[in-house]
């Protein structure tokens, strides 16, 4: 075959290269069906998802699942959430994560809410000590004050840096919206998930998130060899 990015992902799957980065051109979804064919899921991992990352004067805000998952499930949003969180803690970031809604704190019993609701205790219950709350208001997550009054014994603190999304259209239109609002510097597609390091980018990809997502690539190849040189 000569797609380029099966090419690619054949390299990195026999480890001929360490990561891979493709996308500008083409469509996002039928390159992203080549790397999961190829490359495959982390045995870990419960799902692939995307994190996409706006850095503006406010700070640094990180929305999932901005491009894989068009209907997550509860498990599939805790999952996004998971490694989203553990990518947040690599870039020396702590994950402040929110489940955002229309619903906030039970306000609505309908099934997204649920859902949020869902993900949260799964959440919880794998990883106890990371500061998540939900199903939340987006104004709640970013206003301290407001989620206080709201809900008095949040374990989150400050503003949220991480927002889980109910879906794919919710995660992208508010990344984007964010990125042109903000003026701000995009980094992203973050795919995760993936057995080996590979990144999907869009056809909107700059000069400068290509150079930002090559340098993210190779930290990641580096934490995964170290990883495998210590557990060996």
């Amino acid at each position: 075959r000569s797609r380029g990015t099966v090419i690619a992902a054949l390299m990195v799957r026999r480890g001929e290269a360490d990561a891979m980065i493709c996308g500008v051109v083409g469509r996002f979804r039928n390159k992203l069906r080549h790397v999961l064919d190829v490359i495959g899921l982390d045995p870990r991992a419960h799902c692939a998802s995307a994190m996409s990352a706006v850095a503006c004067e406010k700070g640094v805000f990180f929305f999932t699942d901005t491009y894989v998952q068009p209907d997550p499930s509860a498990e599939q949003l805790a999952s996004s959430a998971l490694m989203a969180a553990q990518r947040l803690k690599i870039f020396g970031i702590t994950p402040r994560v929110a489940l955002l809604s229309m619903s906030s704190f039970g306000t609505h019993p309908d099934a997204p809410a649920r859902k949020m609701r869902e993900a949260l205790a799964i959440i919880n219950k794998l990883a106890p000590d990371l500061e998540v709350d939900g199903e939340m208001h987006a104004d709640a997550a970013l206003d301290p004050k407001l989620r206080a009054r709201l809900m008095p014994d949040s374990p989150l603190t400050g503003s949220a840096n991480l927002f889980v999304l109910p879906n794919l259209d919710a995660a992208h239109i508010s990344f984007n919206m964010t990125r042109v609002m903000t003026d701000g510097v995009a980094l992203g597609p973050i795919l995760m998930g993936l057995a080996k390091p590979a990144y999907v980018m869009t056809n909107s990809c700059t000069v400068r998130r290509l150079i930002n997502m090559s340098a993210l690539a190779v930290v990641e190849a580096q934490i995964r060899e170290r990883l495998a040189e210590e557990s060996a």
